[in-house]
């Protein structure tokens, strides 16, 4: 997936007089990438099954987190749009782990419960590893976790990336299989981690 180029002069106007607290920008904004932040909210979801979450939905709450974020500096339509990719990642982090939660709170335990079979292993936990892994990528190199975010996440390109990041694309390509073998060994040895419940 990839940035439209589509107003991006007019969205940077936009993002310049939001910063300046112009509210009416803000919402001229959010009426100009409405289908961009669908089409994202739908890349994100589809990168994660069983989310009961609609692209709307995401969009919406994304929206509200957004509009909560206290000064930001927007560069630019890229970078406004990779911030997005980023909180509704944070959307369905935390949609996964009160849905995990639930989950949880009502399975009924008996002596005899097997919790050394954990079949609740679902897509909704292996966002939340994945979030922990990413989150400990972010303690260790920030810039590589950014990148994480904008093209799994996101679905951002290469190049909008190197953009967003100020970097070349040879950089970027190099961070981000670096930065993908990382996470893959490091959700392997979550997933070999010993269950704290058993």
């Amino acid at each position: 997936m990839s940035f439209s180029n589509t107003h991006s002069g007019s969205v940077d106007q936009l993002l310049i007089a939001w910063r300046q607290g112009d509210v009416n920008s803000r919402n001229m904004l959010f009426d100009v990438l409405y289908n961009e932040l669908t089409r994202l909210s739908a890349f994100c979801l589809q990168r994660e099954g069983g989310v009961s979450l609609s692209a709307g939905d995401l969009v919406h709450e994304a929206a509200i987190r957004l509009v909560n974020l206290e000064q930001i500096e927007w560069q630019d339509k890229a970078h406004f749009l990779a911030i997005s990719a980023q909180i509704m990642r944070r959307v369905l982090v935390d949609h996964a782990r009160k849905k995990y939660a639930d989950k949880r709170s009502h399975q009924k335990v008996t002596l005899l419960t097997n919790h050394s079979a954990d079949n609740d292993r679902d897509d909704t936990f292996s966002l939340c590893l994945l979030d922990e892994a990413l989150n400990k990528l972010a303690d260790i190199d920030k810039t590589r976790a950014q990148i994480v975010e904008m093209r799994y996440f996101g679905g951002v390109s290469i190049e909008e990336i190197a953009a967003v990041i100020g970097a070349s694309p040879s950089t970027i390509k190099r961070n981000w299989r670096a930065s993908r073998a990382w996470l893959l060994s490091e959700l392997d040895m979550q997933e070999q981690l010993p269950d704290a419940e058993t």
